[in-house]
This record gives C-alpha cells, sequence and structure tokens, in this order.
C-alpha cells in the first residue's frame, strides 16, 4: 500500500494525461505522507509498523529490535514494494503508453537526483533518514516478542506523527535526490521497472541505485547510534 500509493502519486503527476498531470511537488510529498501513514496503520499490528529497511535496521541497532529477525523482515519489505510498483505499472497503463520521456517513467518507480553528483546525493539520502530515524525514537516504543506491542499507541491516530515526520522531510529535504529514505521503496521498484516490458522505458539508472540503497542504511545507523549515546 505504502509504494501503490506512493509511487501512485507520482505517476499521477509526471505521467501524461492523468487527472493530476503536472500538479507539483506538493501535492507528491503530501500524497507520500499520508501513503506511509496507511502503511502504518495497516502493518502495526502484524509487524510493529516496519514498512522500512532503515527503520528495522535502525532499531536493531539501537537493541530495540531482535537482529534474528531483521532479513525477513527486510526481505518482506521488498516483496512489498516490489508488488506495489507493479500494481502502479498496471493502474497507469493506457498512461505509461502516452508518456514518451524514458526519465518520467523512472521517476514513477524509483528516485533519480536533481543534479546528479555522487557524494552530495548520498549525504541527502544520509540526512534524510538521519532525520526520519533518530525522530523516531523519540515518537515511538517498538516492542517484539511474547507480547507484541505497535509503536502507534493512540490507535491510527498514533501514526499521524510519523506521517508529519516524512512530509515534512519531503518538503524540507527531498528536492535533491527525491527522498529515498527506504531501500526497499527505492531499489524493490527499480528492480520492477527493470523486469517490465514498458514501451521506451529506457534505462534503469542502475549506477546510482546503490546511493538510495546504502544511504539511508548509513544515516539509520547514525541515528541509532546518537540514540544510544544520549540515553545513557
Amino acid at each position: 500500500m505504502l509504494i501503490f500509493l506512493g509511487n501512485g502519486v507520482v505517476a499521477n503527476v509526471v505521467l501524461n494525461k492523468t487527472k493530476g498531470h503536472d500538479s507539483g511537488w506538493m501535492v507528491i510529498s503530501t500524497a507520500w505522507a499520508l501513503a506511509v501513514f496507511i502503511g502504518v496503520v495497516i502493518a502495526a499490528p502484524y509487524s510493529g509498523a516496519h514498512i522500512n529497511p532503515a527503520v528495522t535496521i535502525g532499531l536493531a541497532t539501537a537493541g530495540l529490535f531482535e537482529w534474528a529477525l531483521v532479513p525477513s523482515y527486510i526481505l518482506a519489505q521488498f516483496i512489498g514494494a516490489m508488488l506495489g510498483a507493479a500494481m502502479v505499472a498496471l493502474f497507469y497503463r493506457d498512461h505509461y503508453l502516452q508518456t514518451p520521456d524514458p526519465g518520467l517513467k523512472l521517476a514513477t518507480f524509483c528516485t533519480i537526483p536533481a543534479i546528479p553528483n555522487r557524494f552530495s546525493n548520498l549525504i541527502s539520502e544520509v540526512a534524510g533518514t538521519f532525520v526520519l530515524i533518530f525522530v523516531i525514537f523519540y515518537i515511538t516504543d517498538p516492542i517484539i516478542g511474547d507480547q507484541m506491542e505497535t509503536p502507534v499507541g493512540m490507535g491510527s491516530i498514533g501514526a499521524l506523527p510519523v506521517a508529519f515526520l516524512v512530509w515534512v522531510i519531503g518538503l524540507s529535504l527531498g528536492g535533491t535526490t527525491g527522498y529515498a529514505i527506504n531501500p526497499a521503496r527505492d531499489l524493490g521498484p527499480r528492480i520492477v521497472h527493470w523486469i517490465l516490458p514498458l514501451n521506451g522505458k529506457g534505462s534503469s539508472n542502475w549506477h546510482y541505485a546503490w546511493i538510495p540503497g546504502i544511504g539511508p542504511i548509513i544515516g539509520s545507523v547514525l541515528a541509532a547510534a546518537l540514540h544510544l549515546l544520549l540515553s545513557t
């Protein structure tokens, strides 16, 4: 649901002849925040609302999540991201056919830097994810074990702070790389773009793919380290 709605708004804004064509960054960042809200609400009762490998790794680094569960959680996150991307491609099929620009098609699957610069692009992803994970430590209390509890204490309303957090990251820090801040959100759909037989889809931009993959992990570990330092 996160990717179906999140990448869905990108498709609505950038693909030709949609009702939302060229409606802008505010629409994209707002819908992505709401997509995170919906994803958290749905996933919370089953996984503690883990819809991002950076969150899972950050919590494990801080000792708030079992490392043994990390691989299976990340696998599930990637499967979900890939399914969501495939659903967007099916839903907007007619509009992909009406959009000749391969870059716009790629943008509906994964992130693309506004100005390609590997160092600054990496710093952007590290910084955005650092803010995400560091603040999550202050608004959640995830517990996974025999008595599983969700980090959204007030029911669905408790997920709103995370949505607002993603919203402000998008508005404030998303202009450089498109703020992946989630390795599964970028790499999973990028793989789907590579696999699907979209007409005129162009390159999947694999030389850039490592940045939204590694950057969020670095940011999450740094956030967890600072949280541990401040907690001692």
